[in-house]
């Protein structure tokens, strides 16, 4: 996938998340703050994101360790595959 694709995946997931608690669909771009930005998230939330993008493009950055991400478009970073 697309770093685009990536990020399209990340605000698909963060807006159902949001939905679930009544919140409003968040729009998404690569400088989005994923935590302490005002998303309607939590950690938690935030593993689940990371879960569900491996899913969708079969990529674990994190198998070596923990690789620090702010942003929506540094984690889409991770899981993009420019052809």
């Amino acid at each position: 996938m697309r770093q685009s694709e990536v990020l399209g995946k990340i605000e698909e997931v963060l807006g159902e998340m949001a939905a679930a608690k009544g919140a409003s669909k968040p729009r998404i771009n690569a400088t989005t703050l994923l935590l302490g930005g005002g998303l309607p998230i939590d950690s938690l939330d935030l593993a689940g994101l990371v879960v569900e993008l491996e899913l969708a493009t079969g990529l674990d950055p994190f198998k070596n360790g923990f690789v620090e991400f702010r942003t929506a478009g540094e984690l889409a970073d991770l899981y993009s595959r420019e052809p």
